[in-house]
């Protein structure tokens, strides 16, 4: 029948060898994401077989998704309700299917894979593949450290390199830590307990506190880099935002042999005095030179609970107003 016909069109589909569980989601909340994507789609299932009525465009798109769910599930992912959102919004945008972005893990971690999420995450891993700098950068919740993060331990694994190194700067002191109460772990866990937390996510606990201990994984402020030529690293600066020009070309230029570098921030959070940022001015120095990326994720790539992307969509919005306001 032709599409947008008045008669329904319907087709059922039966998913063999996997979890309806793991395609419909608990409690039937992937299912529900689902109709609500394609709401002139009338969603029957039963047993494994699930049954889709209604214009035949609308039907064969919610199709071709659902079958794509099903090789994600089959692959060992866990699809969530968010999952299906970006999912279907990636799809209908773009044509991808969901395979090609969701059932890549990056890393396997404490039975729950860690891979990219939305299209500009998939190409971001992409590009620290293939380049030796990477800028990633991005508002709050798109998944620019986490992600640089495991791709660091995975190269940690595969014996890439010899040693991860996380840093980000102190900015909030003012690198000043000699002014702060405590033994120096203690001026500086504020700052990178954040990195912390998150390797443990992706690790062992009982094996990040050894690889510490030797070496291979070294967490320190970004003032404790100057003097360093860094070889066989993967080395990830965090809150690049909150670098100065000249801290930023000091990092930079600590790239040894066989080494990669993310660099990652949010150019609306910057707290560095005088507001000259040296991730700001990087742009300008370096695109266009060859093995360094600047890769820009967006609120479409905000992976955190949905009222994040609507926080940060407003924010740039009053951003622009602002702007607006003062140029007139």
């Amino acid at each position: 029948m032709p599409a947008n016909s008045p008669n329904p069109y319907s087709l059922t589909l039966t998913l063999d060898d996997v979890s309806m569980v793991s395609v419909l989601g608990v409690q039937d909340r992937v299912l529900a994401v689902l109709e609500k994507q394609f709401p002139t789609v009338t969603i029957a299932v039963r047993g494994n077989a699930i049954t889709l009525s209604g214009p035949e465009a609308d039907v064969l798109g919610a199709r071709a998704l659902v079958e794509d769910l099903g090789e994600v599930a089959r692959s060992g992912a866990n699809v969530t309700p968010g999952d299906m959102v970006r999912a279907a919004v990636i799809h209908r945008e773009s044509g991808m299917a969901p395979t090609e972005f969701l059932s890549q893990p990056i890393l396997t971690s404490k039975g729950r894979s860690l891979r990219p999420k939305t299209l500009g995450q998939k190409n971001y891993v992409e590009a620290i593949d293939s380049h030796t700098i990477v800028f990633g950068i991005g508002p709050a919740g798109t998944g620019k450290t986490y992600l640089a993060m495991a791709k660091a331990v995975q190269a940690l694994e595969r014996k890439e390199i010899d040693r991860i190194i996380l840093t980000r700067p102190a900015v909030e002191a003012g690198e000043r830590l000699g002014f702060l109460p405590g033994t120096l772990t203690d001026k500086i866990d504020p700052y990178l307990r954040p990195l912390f937390d998150a390797l443990h996510e992706m690790m062992d606990p009982d094996l990040v506190p050894k690889l510490l201990a030797s070496g291979a994984i070294e967490v320190a402020p970004l003032a404790y880099m100057r003097g360093r030529t860094l070889n066989r690293a993967f080395i990830i600066l965090d809150e690049a935002q909150n670098t100065s020009p000249e801290q930023m070309k000091m990092f930079l230029t600590r790239l040894g042999f066989e080494s990669r570098m993310v660099i990652t921030g949010d150019v609306t959070q910057v707290d560095v005095p005088g507001g000259q940022s040296g991730l700001k001015l990087v742009g300008g120095i370096l695109e266009g030179l060859d093995d360094i990326h600047f890769h820009y994720l967006g609120s479409q790539d905000v992976v955190r609970h949905s009222l994040v992307s609507a926080i940060v969509e407003a924010y740039a919005a009053h951003d622009a107003r602002e702007t607006s306001a003062h140029g007139r």
